[in-house]
């Protein structure tokens, strides 16, 4: 755990003492391509496990229930938030 965590806060720095080289600004693209190629392989991974994919419609249910309520409780101190900002009125 502490190792990523050192890679990460190592990889922040570099990224700063280089971030004036033209070469840092075009890691984007291997960096969409590394994220890709992890999701394909978790997706691999969850399709072969046969006990997972005879309950995905119990854990898509609480997944779908978890986004719903994530998603509201968003809306709501978002709303919340604008209204304490802002007050009754609307924009200041």
């Amino acid at each position: 755990m502490f190792r990523i965590l050192f890679l990460l806060f190592a990889g922040i720095g570099v990224g700063y003492l280089l971030r004036r080289r033209p070469l840092v600004h075009k890691t984007e693209i291997g960096v969409q391509a590394t994220i890709a190629t992890l999701l394909f392989v978790f997706g691999c991974s969850i399709g072969s496990n046969h006990e997972l994919i005879h309950s995905l419609g119990q854990y898509g249910g609480q997944a779908l229930l978890i986004a719903a309520l994530a998603t509201a409780g968003s809306l709501v101190a978002g709303w919340a938030a604008q209204r304490f900002i802002f007050g009754k009125g609307g924009r200041r």
